[in-house]
């Protein structure tokens, strides 16, 4: 068998996947995440739990759950997907190989993957977890040359006597951040300035080991790369859209991202990405590779920016990444990452591939969460498709659509359900995201009227009913509410 020929340039990597062979499935709660990948590459399908597209999406495949089951976790959810009959099925008559793409995944879905024979095209479970860790990440971070904001990790505090001790040894001041090694969305970043904050949250963090971190005024952001064997390719940066009582029920909770060419111009952008290119590079020698996220903090006291932390997946800002990288860039991020699990070599110049999306247009996703402490019936939910502003600030369903390429201006948006009629509402849930053009959150981090006018719209287009007195719903466990 003779040797693929080394792709050395974007037209053989446009070629390479335009003439794809291999089966490609992205398994997930929903199709959102790499939304849209399909009009790259020949083979690609999405596998997923909710059908938000009513059947009308020809790539996606909503295995029918025959039982009553309660999914413990996302990664329990898409390994029911993966060995469902209807996706066994669908990988043997695309030949019975293939890759597979996720967000979560475990050992358990690295054993029905070897057992279905594809392919997980993505770093091994136990390197993931392991970098998954805000410690770790700190670690490689320091060794890398990548500055976080003034910190002690793999500590344990057991009173806020012994939090204060540890504080003040380390200069951390008066006002403090605690994390847990894992959590997702700000739910495991507790914000301890007292004693009584100290009571609200000691539960969760006691026992625990901790990073404990300088509370500094900061803007949070993001930005997606991909760790290649030719170097780090850094996607456009985003500002993260957090804690907004509109959208999330959780204080620092993650609800969306602004993604707008201006964001840090000059010295604080190039540093934040140099600092990106160190983080990848120090991945792809511990064996990680492929697309990552990025989360950075810019101090608004002095401007200096440190790393948040890392989430070694696919994640919440490779949506608008990918969105920007291909109708702006020309090719999304995604491909790169792709390439390297394709078994294909290839030689590209990192650099002039970046700066093709180094001027673009604003864009912005939000994601709405059930904000209400009660769990009801939905018996209507907005279609996904294209959706418009009225000038009284009503909406009205335009079309159906299967991506955000037809949002045509200001005034539309694209609109993905998650869930639907006949599913439950409960604190917490993502219900759907919204994708437009141009931006929702001022510079000074306030939600502009236009995001408010869209949060009030789309939340008015869903109606319930309560439970009937017998009914026991299934309400997802924490390790399970976050569909993207």
């Amino acid at each position: 068998m003779s040797t693929p020929e080394k792709l050395r340039g974007l037209s053989d990597i446009y070629r390479f996947f335009r003439k794809n062979t291999t089966p490609i499935y992205f398994v997930s709660p929903t199709a959102y995440n790499i939304l849209g990948l399909g009009q790259w590459i020949q083979g690609f399908k999405y596998i997923t739990h909710f059908d938000s597209f009513d059947g009308g999406h020809f790539r996606v495949t909503n295995p029918e759950q025959n039982t009553e089951r309660e999914f413990q976790s996302m990664e329990d959810m898409v390994n029911y997907l993966l060995s469902h009959k209807e996706s066994v099925d669908l990988f043997q008559r695309n030949g019975g190989k293939g890759k597979i793409l996720t967000v979560m995944f475990d050992e358990k879905t690295e054993e029905i993957a070897k057992q279905l024979g594809v392919d997980i095209a993505l770093p091994p479970a136990e390197l993931r977890t392991r970098l998954d860790s805000k410690i770790v990440t700190t670690q490689l971070a320091n060794e890398a040359g990548v500055a976080s904001a003034p910190n002690i990790v793999d500590v344990k505090a057991s009173s806020y006597q012994e939090l204060r001790a540890l504080a003040a040894e380390n200069n951390l001041g008066e006002k403090l951040v605690v994390q847990t090694p894992y959590g997702d969305s700000g739910k495991t970043t507790y914000f301890i300035s007292n004693e009584a904050d100290w009571e609200k949250v000691a539960d969760k963090v006691i026992g625990e080991t901790l990073k404990v971190m300088k509370y500094i005024n900061h803007i949070p952001g993001t930005v997606e790369a991909v760790a290649t064997r030719c170097g780090t390719m850094v996607g456009p940066l985003q500002t993260d859209i957090t804690g907004y009582q509109e959208l999330t029920p959780y204080k620092g909770g993650w609800c969306g991202n602004d993604i707008f060419p201006e964001i840090l111009e000059g010295a604080q952008r190039d540093k934040i990405i140099g600092m990106v290119k160190a983080m990848g590079d120090k991945l792809y020698e511990t064996g990680y590779r492929g697309t990552f996220c990025f989360d950075y903090l810019v101090d608004t006291d002095d401007g200096e920016v440190y790393l948040g932390e890392i989430n070694p997946r696919i994640s919440g800002a490779s949506p608008l990444t990918n969105l920007v990288t291909s109708k702006y860039g020309g090719i999304p991020l995604m491909l790169f990452h792709l390439l390297e699990f394709m078994d294909v070599d290839f030689e590209i110049d990192v650099d002039e591939i970046q700066k093709r999306w180094s001027d673009f247009g604003s864009w912005t996703q939000l994601v709405l969460k059930h904000t209400t402490d009660e769990v009801r019936s939905i018996t209507k939910a907005p279609q996904s498709g294209i959706w418009r502003m009225l000038d009284d600030g009503n909406i009205t369903f335009v079309r159906s659509s299967i991506d955000w390429n037809n949002v045509s201006d200001g005034q539309d948006a694209f609109y993905i359900r998650v869930y639907d009629a006949g599913d439950y509402a409960y604190l917490g849930a993502d219900m759907g995201i919204l994708v437009a053009r141009g931006r929702m959150q001022t510079d000074d981090r306030q939600l502009l009227p236009r995001a408010h006018q869209w949060v009030r719209a789309i939340n008015a287009e869903f109606e319930y009913k309560a439970l009937d007195e017998l009914e026991v719903p299934y309400i997802p466990t924490d390790n399970v509410r976050k569909m993207i």
